[in-house]
């Protein structure tokens, strides 16, 4: 499945809106070097601010911020620019969180970790085209191990509660926490 992706329009702005530092560096840097012009906020506050001063063609925004949610960035871009192509980024991906940011606005919905050629193919793709597939993936195991995390968290970190959520043994459980995370 080889599909040739547009260029970059004419209008090359991309606001990048995350608060992992390390992380909104590198891909502001790679973006660059892929011709985008690379306005970066560190928090959601931040990024409603750039995001009603200057409306980007293209955003890439996280989902969860220490300050709150991504997901007002979107809403926000979408009402000042409602052409812009938006990908939401988290480190929990889950169905309905997919659905909220498709909802109000979101081109796609990539996973952490995603490469800034995963971002690219998800921020250029013709609306009617699927993007191709990403390069590396989340293993099952992963996928697993992430949807663990989120619900143990959403339950305040309590095993039990969690066990019980999950229809899984409190054991079995406490054994996988107690893992490292799966590649």
């Amino acid at each position: 499945m080889n599909q040739q992706l547009p260029e970059i329009g004419p209008d090359k702005s991309l606001l990048l809106v995350d608060d992992d530092e390390p992380f909104l560096r590198r891909l502001e840097r790679a973006m660059e070097k892929r011709g985008f012009e690379v306005e970066a906020a560190g928090s959601v506050a931040e990024g409603i601010a750039k995001a009603t001063a200057r409306p980007a063609a293209y955003a890439v925004v996280d989902l969860r911020l220490e300050d709150g949610n991504g997901l007002d960035v979107v809403e926000r871009l979408r009402e000042k620019r409602p052409d812009a192509r938006i990908v939401v980024l988290t480190g929990y991906g889950a169905i309905a969180t997919a659905v909220a940011a498709v909802k109000i606005g979101a081109t796609d919905y990539l996973s952490k970790p995603a490469d800034a050629n995963d971002i690219m193919n998800a921020l250029l793709c013709l609306p009617e085209e699927l993007p191709p597939p990403p390069e590396n993936p989340m293993s099952a195991d992963r996928v697993r191990w992430e949807h663990i995390q989120r619900v143990y968290e959403l339950c305040d970190r309590n095993v039990s509660e969690t066990a019980r959520r999950l229809n899984m043994h409190r054991r079995t459980l406490q054994r996988i926490l107690a893992k490292r995370s799966p590649r």
